[in-house]
């Protein structure tokens, strides 16, 4: 999901951004499939194929499953290097799969039209701050949580459009192994931890899931405890983030809609109101030693 508006961070650009969110029609709202994806995966199909190679053969000599090539071929997944390298050796070298691979976008498949231009202005911020008392921040979710999440979407899903949704999630959360230098900042409430989703263990791997990726030193997770009472973000979810041009940025998303703040005052509320949340909230060593105990009472 590389993909970066060359003026996305100006305020012309915001602007327009908060425009298109407003305007998004009911038949842009669906996540939509990658071309390069798609015709990608076509390519790896086509010289499988050509080469006499069932999926599950296939699957052996890249050293992948076969849903894994299901999915590259069906343009649900991205092919990452290791699977081009091996899926060129299996098909007899002929450099169009490194080829193929060098014009291809991770695109937005799997993402809601009004939260597509959010996700590229994260991809290039200085610092991203979350708060959520809904689910666990899609940037923490393990798999198996998302999956459960996406399973129970209304309308419902198809399988395709299932994994496009999940595969996109986890791609997501590559800029957080990649940004190390980039401060994120999570709150979430810990009512939100309570709620189960795909049962007893996917519930630990999710807290397995979240202790790690909130363990780097850039990242920082504090859990707001039942016991705290009213706070200073009871309006709901919210995200901000600070440009490379040092602008700040907020998000707000609720049902079948999403919208970029760029208006300074209202971005101004959402830092203040964040802020003081920060100081509301437990410590993140206390949120951890939280979370771990939920853990062990699983």
């Amino acid at each position: 999901m590389d993909i970066v508006e060359g003026d996305a961070t100006g305020a012309a650009a915001v602007a327009g951004a908060e425009t298109a969110l407003a305007g998004e029609g009911e038949g842009e709202r669906e996540p939509q499939p990658s071309d390069s994806l798609r015709t990608f995966g076509a390519v790896v199909q086509a010289l499988r194929e050509h080469a006499g190679l069932s999926r599950t053969d296939f699957a052996g000599r890249v050293q992948y499953s076969k849903h894994t090539v299901e999915s590259v071929e069906l343009g649900r997944r991205m092919a990452d290097e290791a699977f081009v390298e091996r899926a060129e050796e299996a098909t007899g070298n002929t450099g169009a799969l490194r080829r193929a691979a060098r014009h291809l976008s991770r695109g937005e498949m799997g993402l809601a039209a009004w939260f597509r231009r959010w996700a590229r202005l994260e991809r290039e911020a200085v610092s991203l701050c979350t708060y959520e008392c809904r689910l666990v921040p899609g940037l923490l979710q393990s798999e198996a949580y998302a999956r459960a999440v996406f399973e129970g979407t209304i309308p419902l899903r198809t399988d395709d459009e299932l994994e496009a949704q999940l595969a996109q999630r986890m791609e997501r959360q590559t800029m957080m192994r990649e940004r190390p230098k980039v401060p994120f900042s999570f709150i979430v409430e810990e009512h939100v931890f309570w709620r189960r989703f795909g049962g007893v263990e996917v519930m630990r791997g999710l807290l397995d899931h979240v202790l790690e990726r909130s363990a780097p030193r850039n990242v920082t997770l504090q859990v707001v405890p039942l016991s705290a009472g009213l706070h200073a973000c009871l309006d709901g979810p919210v995200r901000l983030l600070e440009t490379p041009s040092r602008q700040r940025l907020g998000y707000s998303e609720g049902q079948e809609n999403g919208r970029l703040i760029s208006d300074p005052k209202a971005v101004s509320v959402l830092c203040q109101r964040y802020d003081t949340l920060r100081s509301q909230a437990l410590s993140p060593t206390e949120s951890r030693a939280l979370l771990e105990r939920l853990r062990g009472e699983l």
